[in-house]
């Protein structure tokens, strides 16, 4: 039998087109039908969004860091972090970590910025006992079907995103930055049109304008990019955006989001992002061995509350900034 024979391919999974779905006809090491699967993600990863590989031998996260390593881009660190997470290897990191009974909503990673990772690659390792699922939408779609006038309310105008760091509500800045040193954070600030300022209590906090969509650099496709529906303080639990305001003022809180102008926006209308997102997400549940590969503009992406252990690790590759593509760098910054 020969390598291409090894391979059978299926597209689609429990509902639409997503993810496509790249299956053995019995259990192979991904090393040793590597062009043939480079071949298939070459062709049908920007069709789809997202790839997922199912009964493929990876053997831990050496394995998986060879694998995301084996396209040929060096692997991103997680600078200017938003959440938790630990690095295990070289630009391999653990998925956040988030207590098991939250909901993470779908997002594209790092589109609370104005530069990313194009590529993306989660492993799982341990499949939780229940749920623990990572949903993913396609967000061509999502453009698609938000309404008009509410689209073009934040095309025209922007985000503008707003942290405070640490003081045990949210992040540090020495987490988030990957540094001590005061200096080099607003280096990285000024590098990256990030206002900034030290409050009294020593404290950080930043401000950036952002995209609330953007255009695919490969496809030209037009996408909703954004992470306004996560960062406001409406995708708060109501008893606890009611205790945070009864502790800090709104310019306080760990994280908030507005119009670029700095005007608020309807709550009514993330209320519609958020129904358009959960109606087009496609769950499935992960098998121990599944690496899923999504194009992190063409697909977004999320996680359901799990019971059980359940480890799944990430890398992520091929910086974008403000749209386009650059050349290599081991930093995604903002």
């Amino acid at each position: 039998m020969t390598e291409s024979e090894t391979i059978a391919v299926q597209s689609g999974l429990l509902a639409g087109h997503l993810p496509f779905l790249v299956k053995p006809d019995s259990e192979v090491l991904w090393k040793n039908c590597l062009d043939r699967l480079h071949t298939l993600i070459h062709e049908n990863l920007e069709k789809y969004g997202g790839i997922l590989l199912r009964g493929f031998q990876v053997d831990g996260e050496e394995d998986f860091q060879a694998f995301a390593q084996s396209f040929g881009f060096e692997l991103l660190n997680y600078d200017y972090a938003s959440t938790p997470r630990a690095e295990v290897r070289t630009g391999v990191y653990t998925s956040t970590e988030y207590p098991a009974h939250q909901i993470i909503p779908l997002h594209n990673e790092q589109a609370y910025t104005r530069s990313w990772p194009m590529k993306i690659w989660f492993h799982c390792i341990t499949a939780s006992e229940q749920g623990g699922e990572t949903p993913i939408v396609d967000s061509r779609l999502v453009y698609q079907s938000i309404d008009p006038a509410i689209r073009r309310k934040f095309i025209d105008n922007g985000l503008l995103y707003v942290r405070n760091y640490g003081n045990g509500l949210d992040l540090p800045w020495q987490k988030a930055f990957s540094t001590d040193d005061p200096a080099a954070v607003e280096n990285f600030c000024r590098a990256n049109e990030i206002e900034f300022e030290w409050k009294t209590d020593g404290e950080l906090r930043t401000r950036q304008r952002c995209q609330a969509v953007s255009v695919h650099p490969r496809t030209g496709e037009t996408v909703w990019f954004n992470q306004a529906h996560l960062f406001h303080v409406s995708n708060l639990q109501p008893h606890v955006r009611e205790t945070l305001l009864s502790i800090v003022d709104e310019a306080d809180l760990p994280r908030n989001v507005y119009y670029g102008d700095g005007s608020a926006i309807d709550e009514t209308d993330l209320d519609h992002v958020r129904e358009v997102l959960q109606r087009h997400q496609v769950s499935f549940p992960w098998q121990s061995g599944d690496i899923l590969m999504l194009d992190n503009m063409l697909v977004a992406h999320g996680r359901n509350r799990f019971q059980g252990e359940r480890k799944i690790v990430v890398a992520m590759a091929e910086p974008v900034v403000n749209g386009s593509l650059v050349k290599e760098s081991n930093h995604v910054t903002a």
